[in-house]
């Protein structure tokens, strides 16, 4: 196995370790059926088979909890205890260090969005039967989830990667994600204040805006590049920022 992948199976794996993934796991979606079912209630007053309203919760929720508790300590954890340099030293490239805890992470978050299928098939195929769900919308959903997340892990790793404190990473990816997830809105209130190109470019970053397509069942390519040039981009940024602790 190569230690790229031993890398990512020990995080992965980390996570299982401690309370922290069932913790994640279990308060992720005790918050998302509260807002779906009783807070939003959207679900029963819109009287047709559809989970497009439960998918438009995940963002929020993924941006705001999941993401920042699972990569705070991904590299911030590693600098703080001093073992970053004894990872580093070993005989592994930087890069199967920041993507063997990248996928770590990712695998960790992908695995909270393939639960979710629970939900419509417990809800419309087995052991109730609601109506007739069209799957394609929850299909394109959950493609959009995951380059959404797998743009927001990275994010979230560059910032561990330039932080030596979990609680700073936490707090600092918290508010980077939730800008750029609320940046497209953020035009609604201010739109006359701001001129149309700004407009533009704010709603053209914002997350948010770029989910919506998928939930609805479009899927763009321009969006489906924009999550994977995102991810790439920061991963590229937290390889040079582990490089440069290396050689400091």
């Amino acid at each position: 196995m190569s230690p790229l992948l031993i890398i990512a199976k020990r995080e992965f794996r980390s996570y299982f370790d401690s309370p922290l993934a069932y913790v994640v796991i279990c308060l992720s979606y005790f918050g998302l059926g509260l807002m779906f079912f009783n807070v939003g209630a959207s679900f029963w007053r819109v009287d047709k088979a559809s989970l497009t309203d439960l998918f438009i919760y995940v963002g929020p929720g993924l941006s705001g909890l999941v993401v920042p508790v699972v990569t705070m300590a991904l590299l911030a954890e590693e600098r703080r205890s001093g073992t970053l340099e004894m990872l580093i030293t070993l005989p592994v490239k930087d890069s199967d260090v920041v993507l063997g805890k990248y996928l770590g992470a990712l695998g960790l978050v992908l695995s909270l969005l393939l639960a979710m299928l629970l939900y419509p098939v417990l809800m419309f195929s087995w052991p109730w039967h609601l109506g007739n769900l069209d799957w394609g919308p929850v299909y394109s959903a959950l493609l959009g989830l995951a380059l959404f997340s797998s743009a927001s892990v990275a994010i979230g790793l560059l910032i561990s990667s330039v932080m030596r404190s979990q609680a700073v990473a936490f707090f600092v990816t918290f508010f980077v994600l939730v800008l750029l997830w609320m940046m497209g809105e953020f035009t609604d209130y201010v739109g006359q204040e701001i001129s149309q190109s700004v407009a533009n470019a704010m709603a053209y970053i914002s997350f948010n805006s770029r989910l919506q397509g998928f939930i609805r069942g479009l899927v763009d390519t321009r969006d489906i590049v924009y999550f994977v040039s995102v991810a790439a981009l920061a991963l590229v940024f937290a390889f040079r920022a582990l490089e440069r602790r290396k050689w400091a």
